[in-house]
């Protein structure tokens, strides 16, 4: 059930994650009653884009029992430590890490937890059409609603372009159909069988954590289904600022399949395809002089984990070792957008 009355307590952590018994039991209830839902962000270096987003959604008229937000730093949540919808929790830098503070956090009482990005735009009835589709089919464990519009493709949207967006979608049939694995920037959990079997973000994935959807749906469809919900549809602004450097991508473009591959999280064959897009969208990308993205810096990251796997010292980890770039400007964004 969605909660329709505003506010809950405000639980504030500074020191570190909230730490909540894991117990299974502790989400158990009779299938009569209604799920309890949570929605959970995870952000860093982005208080700007986290307060817009958070306004949002507490406009919606589907609201959530708890809107947690876990950050790194509390600075990073500047606008919300005063208030008593959200609850703000301070976490150890790294998406991965974040998530599972998040999920400690919401132990206790959630049924269904959903993760959204920071700069995730949901539909108004997002939340209702995920919990029905939870609530109808016991069966789901994880899933994944539908991207209208992805500025990680165009270079960003902003809000304002996100709700046309949205406005001209209109309401759609509600449609489940299963997939490989749930994308990052909407992901509703089930998290009976996340408490029950330990499951976790794999947090050898750092900081913007390359592919851990792919890692954590493929790890919870032991214990059931991994679907798309056409019907529960949003906007990603795919605001760049806060984004892992160029270079830092690259590499985690080609260390982390190659990891999940060994860890058994994703086919060889997904891995390899998916390392190939990578390198020849870098290539193309300076060929073709894009400016939205930092070509030259993912081309180099990516040669240097083809080095390191040749020489045996590939690992995800290895990015915390490189220095962060200066900043540069990016081209305005164009106004099309794409699908994923």
């Amino acid at each position: 059930m969605i909660a329709h009355s505003a506010k809950t307590d405000r639980r504030e952590v500074l020191g570190g994650p909230l730490l909540v018994s894991c117990d299974a039991k502790a989400v158990a209830r009779p299938a009569s009653q209604p799920l309890r839902i949570a929605v959970g962000i995870a952000s860093a270096g982005r208080p700007s884009i986290l307060l817009e987003t958070v306004d949002y959604l507490a406009g919606l008229p589907d609201q959530p029992q708890r809107l947690i937000v876990c950050v790194p730093a509390i600075d990073d949540a500047a606008g919300l430590a005063d208030r008593l919808d959200v609850e703000v929790i301070v976490g150890s830098h790294g998406l991965t890490s974040q998530r599972n503070s998040i999920i400690r956090a919401a132990a206790a009482d959630t049924d269904v937890l959903i993760f959204l990005d920071d700069d995730f735009i949901p539909a108004a009835t997002f939340l209702s059409r995920m919990t029905a589709v939870f609530a109808a089919k016991p069966d789901v464990a994880i899933a994944t609603g539908e991207v209208l519009a992805d500025g990680v493709l165009v270079g960003g949207l902003d809000m304002s372009k996100a709700l046309q967006v949205l406005h001209t979608a209109g309401e759609k049939s509600e449609r489940v159909t299963d997939v490989y694995n749930a994308y990052g920037c909407n992901m509703a959990v089930r998290l009976a069988p996340v408490l029950e079997h330990a499951l976790a973000f794999d947090e050898q994935l750092p900081l913007y954590g390359w592919l851990e959807d792919v890692d954590f749906s493929r790890s919870i469809a032991h214990y059931g289904r991994s679907v798309r919900v056409e019907g529960a549809c949003g906007v990603h602004l795919g605001v760049r600022s806060g984004r892992q450097p160029g270079r830092k991508l690259g590499y985690s473009q080609i260390a982390n399949p190659v990891y999940l591959i060994r860890k058994g999280t994703m086919s060889k064959g997904r891995a390899l395809a998916q390392i190939g897009r990578n390198i020849l969208a870098n290539a193309s990308g300076i060929l073709f002089n894009d400016r939205l993205i930092d070509r030259w810096g993912r081309l180099n990251g990516n040669l240097l984990a083809l080095t390191d796997l040749l020489a045996g010292r590939a690992a995800p980890s290895r990015i915390l070792e490189f220095a962060n770039p200066p900043p540069r400007a990016m081209a305005s964004p164009p106004t099309a957008t794409k699908r994923r």
